[in-house]
């Protein structure tokens, strides 16, 4: 390997035309220049100046190399500057819902990266269970859940309405069985959809299964099936409420984050002021 501060003092020489030059924009003395050419001919094998001539002329060995010196330094100095970059090099893990992603949490998470260029934001959607086994497990550094009850470490918590919804077209009369559209296990309305529907002793089957909260509304506005599903995700929808059905508890929506300070904790605090701006307009319609 090819010592990058030797082919520093060789290109010095081919451009300067004497180890005097050559020295002073270095910074060195002539002496330790004349060494470091010496010891990049030991390590080459073949002179690389002839010194001489007046002005030092490089060898056709020399000019081989110089090209190739010039290359070298090059990528050095840009790997250099590229390791010395401290953007995006601190990681921010996220995990939240299909809908609690939305235009306005990216628009924030846009503004947070443009103040602090050294966060690289790694943004996950996915169903409850699988969320909450991610931060408990230390894989998510913040997360917004779906769930019955809030656990004691919660940043804050918002209720957030359900109810059952087939397409706008369907018939008034439930079919036998019912056709249920739902989120794989795990997800939160789908034991719910079952413990309901045995209660009323009704015949049930599943029509449809997603993990995305859009394909599950596409399956229900497409009449695949019913679905227990939040009030505010189905606006938009060519969907309607089930007449046949009385409205579902709320669920609530709760923050976790594992630092209160830091930008793990400022952006978990920028996450819950878009929560309750969210939530207070659910509550306003």
């Amino acid at each position: 390997m090819l010592d990058p501060r030797l082919l520093r003092a060789f290109v010095a020489i081919a451009d300067a035309g004497s180890f005097t030059a050559a020295a002073e924009r270095l910074h060195m003395t002539q002496s330790t220049m004349s060494q470091q050419i010496g010891r990049l001919e030991e390590a080459i094998g073949r002179e690389l100046v002839d010194r001489a001539a007046r002005p030092v002329r490089l060898t056709v060995t020399g000019e081989r190399l110089l090209g190739h010196a010039r290359r070298i330094l090059a990528l050095q100095s840009e790997a250099l500057t590229l390791v010395a970059e401290t953007s995006g090099t601190t990681s921010v893990r996220i995990g939240m819902p299909d809908d609690i992603a939305t235009p306005e949490m990216a628009r924030a998470f846009a503004a947070f990266t443009r103040r602090h260029k050294e966060a690289r934001l790694d943004v996950m959607t996915g169903l409850r269970s699988d969320l909450t086994r991610r931060y408990r497990s230390g894989e998510l550094d913040i997360v917004v859940l779906k769930e019955d009850m809030p656990s004691a470490d919660s940043w804050a918590s918002f209720e957030e309405p359900i109810t059952w919804f087939a397409a706008a077209d369907a018939a008034g009369d439930l079919p036998d069985p019912v056709p249920l559209v739902t989120f794989p296990p795990g997800g939160l309305y789908r034991d719910s959809m079952f413990e309901r529907l045995e209660r009323e002793r009704r015949r049930w089957y599943i029509a449809f299964t997603s993990a995305s909260l859009r394909n599950v509304l596409m399956a229900v506005e497409a009449g695949l099936g019913l679905s227990l599903l939040p009030i505010d995700a189905a606006r938009g929808w060519r969907v309607k409420p089930v007449a046949e059905f009385s409205p579902e508890p709320p669920i609530v929506a709760s923050l976790y984050a594992w630092e209160r300070g830091g930008i793990v904790g400022e952006l978990a605090g920028e996450v819950l002021d878009i929560l309750k701006r969210h939530f207070a307009r659910d509550q306003g319609r």
